[in-house]
Formats: C-alpha cells, sequence, structure tokens
C-alpha cells in the first residue's frame, strides 16, 4: 500500500524509537519529528484506523505488520541512500538530511541500482539513520 510522505516519516519514526528505546509513546512521535502532542494524536487516531498502529491501555504503540513493513521500507531507503551519499563524500549530516528527502521518492530501480553498486564496492550499508 502506498501511503504520503507525512505518514511514511511517522511510520519510520515509530520503528527509530522502539529501536532505539524499546518502546514508542506519542509523546516520543512529538518530540522526535517536533510536532505537537495534539498533532501526533490526531495521526496516531488515524494511523490506528487505518490499521498501521495498535495503541495499548498505557498508550504505548506497535506498528502492525502492515505499518512495520512500510516503515522498515522507507527506513532501508533512508540508510541506503545515506550511505551511498556519504560514499561519493557527502558529509554524514547532509547525507542524512538529503535522504530524508530522497527516501520517499526513489524508484525501486534506482534504489536496487544504489544497493548492488554499494554492494560491489564492498561497502556496508550503514546500520541506523540519523535521528529525525
Amino acid at each position: 500500500m502506498k501511503v504520503n510522505e507525512s505518514a511514511e516519516n511517522y511510520l519510520e519514526s515509530i520503528l527509530m524509537i522502539k529501536n532505539d528505546k524499546g518502546y514508542v509513546r506519542s509523546v516520543d512521535v512529538a518530540n522526535k519529528l517536533s510536532f505537537t502532542k495534539a498533532s501526533v494524536s490526531v495521526a496516531m487516531k488515524s494511523f490506528r484506523e487505518s490499521g498501521f498502529i495498535i495503541v495499548d491501555r498505557d498508550g504505548n504503540i506497535e506498528l502492525t505488520d502492515e505499518g512495520l513493513k512500510i516503515a522498515e521500507s522507507v527506513y532501508e531507503r533512508h540508510r541506503v541512500i545515506a550511505t551511498a551519499l556519504m560514499a561519493i563524500g557527502v558529509s554524514d549530516d547532509i547525507a542524512y538530511k538529503d535522504a530524508c528527502m530522497v527516501e520517499h521518492d526513489i524508484s525501486e530501480e534506482t534504489l536496487l541500482r544504489l544497493k548492488e553498486y554499494l554492494s560491489n564496492k564492498n561497502i556496508e550499508i550503514v546500520k541506523q539513520g540519523a535521528k529525525k
């Protein structure tokens, strides 16, 4: 399922927070994305209704299988693009910022070719993307 850029950013951020902290709450998402708690609350309601997340009674957010699939896809694109940019000499900070912009629009063919290029050059894809 194709979702918009904002939704991809939210889902990727939930995944990144979960990886870092082991749990995710709405306030964590708000802090990571520099959004208001109210904006995040509206988005979380939409994601629950769309089946991308589950929120337990304590407010802990978990990605569903569908939400996780989208988040992991965006996160992989982010890491591959950032790695490729750093490999050609772009500074880490700029590479991560640029990867955040490109990750939503890159074609599957280009992503595959970047992965092949990095593999052929024995360049390991960064394990974690930058903090958004």
